[in-house]
């Protein structure tokens, strides 16, 4: 099974296969993530989302990397343009984002904590359904996925992450012993 790691950093500077943008649904690299990915990566990934085109809530999108070390860069829709992220559409993007990185046949990907920057989205809450998600995604067995990552900025964001982390290990352990 893939390893989920934690990580305070840059997103910007991880080295793995894709990194998530935390996108709106016009493919708009404006600020947060999004901002800092354009800054880093150079105009080509906005040249790129240009001739995509927008993308449904909760959908994800696909582009090359431009100059970050990434190869790719997925760009996770869990908001309209200036509108809030909801639980739902932040479960749809993870998903959608690590529905990609399997098409594509990735062995690491990085995620920031969507939407909980301009989006509005609750940090803690964030932590939980994320990890859900991966943990639920990587449960299956047959995920071409090695390493999951989330780059987290400052170390409040990592740490309430590790706390989310570590308790759904706790909480698996327990169910193995309890059978």
């Amino acid at each position: 099974m893939a390893r989920i790691r934690l990580q305070e950093g840059d997103l910007t500077q991880a080295d793995v296969d894709a990194v998530v943008n935390a996108a709106n649904t016009r493919l708009v690299l404006g600020a947060g993530v999004a901002g800092a990915i354009r800054a880093r990566g150079g105009p080509g990934i906005q040249a790129e989302c240009d001739r995509h085109g927008p993308v449904a809530l909760g959908d994800a999108a696909l582009t090359g990397a431009g100059e970050l070390p990434a190869r790719f860069v997925i760009h996770a829709a869990g908001m309209e343009p200036g509108g809030p992220v909801s639980e739902e559409s932040l479960r749809a993007c993870t998903r959608s984002a690590l529905a990609i990185a399997e098409r594509e046949r990735l062995s690491s990907i990085a995620f920031p904590a969507i939407g909980t920057g301009v989006g509005g989205f609750p940090l803690q809450r964030c932590a939980e359904v994320m990890l859900e998600e991966v943990r639920d995604h990587l449960s299956r067995g047959d995920s071409s996925l090695e390493e999951v990552r989330f780059v987290l900025f400052g170390e409040p964001a990592y740490r309430v992450f590790e706390s989310v982390h570590d308790a759904g290990k706790v909480r698996l352990q327990m169910e193995k012993l309890s059978r």
